[in-house]
């Protein structure tokens, strides 16, 4: 079952004309999308903003458990 399965989606991919193109550019989307815009975007500003790991962490414990507290 398994055997048959990869073949099929083997076979269809090794006689992709349209599809090859139609996957570089969902690729090259997905590339820009997760590693470019994260880069520029979206800092990581747990890391800017506290020096360790048990900072960070009380950060986020107390903004789960008390979001409203504004410091």
């Amino acid at each position: 079952m398994l055997k048959r399965i990869f073949l099929f989606y083997y076979n269809g991919f090794r006689t992709m004309t349209w599809g090859r193109s139609l996957w570089a550019i969902i690729l090259i989307k997905l590339f820009i999308m997760f590693v470019i815009l994260k880069v520029f975007f979206f800092p990581d500003i747990l890391k800017r903003d506290f020096s360790s790991d048990e900072e960070r962490g009380d950060h986020v414990l107390e903004q789960l458990t008390n979001p409203l507290n504004n410091d």
